[in-house]
């Protein structure tokens, strides 16, 4: 039995590093649907994508298997779902759309009942004061908080474009934040991503936001209560910063088109670190980030570039799981000294049988 034992032992020593070391990859096909926008829901357990100009939500499992799990053919043409959020406290899916063809452009933000699946309301964002930002802001990025209050970028990155609305509870939308410092930082105005702004963002428990802005690179930390709002000091910019998510233990996770931080702080974001960055792949365009199932990290590979510039007719996208080399180090390590420990103990037990065994004998004679 001992020899057994070991033999337990010494086998998951070599498997369970390659266990830690395995991604999930989820690849589901839908053909033209080049989704934006990814969240996840916790209690389906399934992720949700949304559409670039079809006005329809989708159920991804983890095998892969797409479900239209919301249909609104009563939204204007040329519909777009970009930031998704799941509110698991009331329930709710809520999506920020975009149609950018009309004159205005429609902005809004839509709730969904997670279980009847039927809207519970669309709530229309108003244009800012600045008659030069009229017509030009586009609703990006959706966070909601415990009490179901919702914050939607505005992704337009001129001078008057860069703010946050707030939505709450019951559907009334009013522009929340329009802080100077948004518009604070330089801009290249070569690159072709200059005219992108305020972008991802993500509530935090303690009572802020935490918000990127693409073109500058930069991350700010926005009150909820005043919308007061300053830069977040890092020890580097986040290029092109997409879209931002929240593990349980605090790490925050920021996405771009070629790139992928991680990022931790130690005084409730006044400064910042970014330990780690991953390579992405840049040709998929990967434009979402979520925490899904076990606090596992995954991006969204929609491919949106394509059909920016006109393209169409893909079929397969993917949701793919991102793993930092130096947290799985750690994971390693600890899974070393959790089976030194094991072993130890193992080896303590053998020892206290044996005297019990030889303290028997000698009763016995």
């Amino acid at each position: 039995m001992s020899l057994l034992a070991l033999f337990i032992l010494f086998f998951f020593v070599d498997t369970i590093p390659l266990a830690i070391g395995k991604r999930h990859v989820i690849n589901f096909r839908s053909k033209n649907l080049y989704p934006e926008g990814l969240a996840y829901d916790p209690t389906a357990q399934h992720f949700i994508a949304g559409s670039y100009h079809d006005r329809t939500l989708h159920a991804v499992s983890d095998a892969g298997v797409l479900e239209t799990l919301i249909s609104d053919p009563s939204l204007p043409p040329n519909t777009t779902f970009l930031g998704l959020a799941v509110d698991p406290v009331h329930n709710r899916l809520l999506a920020a759309i975009h149609s950018s063809p009309l004159l205005p452009p429609f902005n809004a933000l839509a709730a969904y009942d997670l279980s009847t699946r039927q809207r519970i309301f669309l709530s229309i964002l108003p244009d800012a004061e600045s008659a030069s930002t009229a017509n030009r802001s586009v609703a990006n990025a959706v966070a909601v908080d415990f009490k179901g209050n919702a914050y939607v970028t505005n992704s337009l990155g001129n001078s008057d474009g860069n703010f946050i609305w707030k939505v709450n509870a019951q559907g009334e939308a009013s522009i929340f934040s329009r802080s100077p410092i948004f518009t604070r930082y330089p801009v290249d105005r070569d690159s072709p991503f200059s005219y992108c702004g305020l972008n991802g963002i993500a509530y935090v428990s303690k009572g802020y936001l935490l918000v990127v802005q693409s073109n500058t690179g930069k991350m700010f930390k926005v009150d909820v209560d005043d919308g007061t709002a300053r830069a977040v000091l890092l020890t580097e910019d986040l290029t092109l910063a997409d879209g931002i998510a929240i593990r349980r233990d605090g790490v925050v996770v920021v996405v771009s088109q070629s790139k992928l931080w991680l990022l931790k702080s130690d005084d409730s974001w006044g400064e910042g670190v970014v330990y780690d960055k991953i390579d992405l792949d840049v040709e998929r365009f990967p434009t979402s980030v979520v925490v899904g199932r076990d606090e596992r990290v995954y991006v969204l590979y929609g491919s949106v570039n394509e059909v920016m510039m006109g393209n169409g007719g893909r079929e397969w996208f993917a949701i793919e799981e991102v793993k930092s080399e130096k947290e799985s180090k750690e994971e390693n390590v600890w899974v070393f000294v959790l089976i030194g420990l094991g072993l130890a103990y193992f080896l303590f037990w053998r020892f206290q049988m044996k005297q019990l065994v030889k303290n028997m004998d000698k009763k016995t004679n």
